[in-house]
């Protein structure tokens, strides 16, 4: 089987994925109700009840609208690091002592043979990350609510067989929106939300031989759009000299509103 994960859904009403091996299921972030979450499930075959553990990023409401209903209705374990359990605690209700448990940013936790290890990231949370997967030798990525792509992220994101990676706006139409300017300033700033261009830079930089998927996630529903992402990425790598072809590396899209298909991080 080797790793195999299903981002369910990214973006800013709610965010989650699912990373299994033959040996255990993790859940990343629970971003929607617990009622959605098991439509979700269903929809892609995951049994809930054999969640090994929910990791979670940080503490904002698309990425832990239903952790507490769902950790109670499974009685699963939740991991998180000391400073977001300070800010979760709050939103989420009663967890039983036992199922609360600290990880802290840059911990590797093993998973019968899938291993989970968390690393910082800048956001405006309390202490934000994401996480990096190995099932031997197959490492997927995910990296999302950047703010801005640093050396300490690329290098724990780097040789990755796939990445999730952040492309969440289009800085001018971002400019041009609706928004308020104070909510326009805290997206673009450090602490914000990587652009498709910084993607794109970043990607340029994380190519390697090894990295054969990159999936676009956590897209504005205002100020992005797939095609424009997926186009605006490929173009600031083919600035940087790099060229593809679909047979040797893809961009697949991530969906606010429906689950990918399950992919093979291994599978070529």
């Amino acid at each position: 089987m080797g790793m195999q994960f299903t981002v369910l859904s990214s973006g800013s009403t709610g965010n989650a994925t699912v990373v299994q091996n033959e040996s255990a299921t993790v859940l990343v972030d629970v971003g929607m109700s617990a009622k959605r979450m098991d439509e979700l499930f269903k929809e892609r075959e995951v049994d809930p009840t054999s969640i090994d553990a929910i990791v979670i990023t940080h503490e904002h409401s698309d990425h832990i609208k239903g952790l507490g209903a769902l950790a109670r209705k499974y009685d699963l374990p939740v991991y998180a690091n000391e400073a977001t359990w300070g800010a979760l605690d709050k939103h989420i209700g009663k967890i039983a002592d036992e199922k609360k448990v600290v990880m802290q940013t840059g911990e590797a936790r093993d998973f019968g043979t899938l291993r989970v290890e968390s690393y910082g990231i800048s956001h405006d949370a309390a202490e934000p990350v994401g996480y990096c997967f190995y099932d031997g030798e197959e490492k997927l990525s995910l990296a999302t609510d950047l703010g801005y792509m640093s050396d300490k992220v690329r290098d724990a994101i780097s040789d990755s067989n796939v990445l999730v990676l952040e492309s969440n706006h289009d800085v001018e139409m971002l400019r041009m929106g609706r928004y308020p300017w104070n909510i326009k300033r805290r997206i673009l700033s450090d602490v914000g939300h990587l652009s498709n261009e910084a993607s794109g830079e970043a990607l340029s930089q994380l190519m390697t031989g090894n990295t054969k998927r990159t999936y676009l996630a956590h897209l504005s529903r205002e100020h992005n759009m797939m095609d424009l992402a997926k186009m605006t990425v490929r173009d600031v790598m083919e600035d940087h000299g790099i060229f593809f072809k679909e047979d040797e590396f893809q961009l697949r899209d991530t969906y606010y509103d429906q689950p990918t298909p399950w992919d093979r991080v291994g599978k070529p």
